[in-house]
């Protein structure tokens, strides 16, 4: 009972979020690039860290933020993830780390996840990020770009992501 009131409230702070979005920048070309991502789906962070060879970005420029549904007990060193018990039912977040990534104002912000997921979807919407890409099966509303392909297929991302930037004019 009390999940499902806490992942109602998320739904509810999501469609708030949307109705404040800015979406004057949104075609600015691509100089810092943030991933948010579920850590069902990968591990294996630094693979999104080397994106920043192929956008011709500078590693600094990439920021990585993982998602894990349940904490782990054992102790860990990653400073840059959050889990659901960072969210208050009513939706906030309490996680001063997640809430400096989301207020950085990224030119273009990845959710790595499949599917809906209440927890990520409330961050995606809470960002600053000027230009947002989803996968096919999100919440549309969410993102400027939608990607047909399974999140775990992570060569085809990244040459459908290339793709589009360059369509785009965010990269040359």
């Amino acid at each position: 009972m009390f999940e499902k009131l806490k992942r109602k409230y998320l739904k509810n702070q999501t469609d708030e979020n949307l109705k404040n979005r800015d979406l004057t920048l949104r075609n600015s070309p691509l100089k810092t690039l943030g991933f948010l991502i579920d850590e069902n789906i990968t591990m294996d962070l630094e693979t999104f860290y080397n994106f920043s060879k192929d956008l011709q970005l500078h590693r600094k420029d990439v920021k990585v933020y993982s998602f894990i549904e349940v904490k782990k007990k054992l102790p860990t060193l990653v400073q840059n993830q959050i889990n659901n018990k960072d969210f208050t039912w009513r939706g906030d977040i309490n996680n001063q780390n997640a809430n400096e990534f989301l207020e950085i104002p990224f030119d273009v912000l990845i959710g790595y996840y499949d599917g809906k997921n209440e927890f990520l979807d409330v961050m995606i919407s809470k960002s600053k990020a000027k230009f947002k890409v989803g996968f096919k099966g999100g919440d549309e509303r969410l993102y400027d770009l939608i990607l047909d392909i399974q999140p775990n297929d992570i060569d085809a991302f990244k040459k459908e992501l290339i793709k589009y930037l360059k369509i785009l004019n965010k990269i040359e």
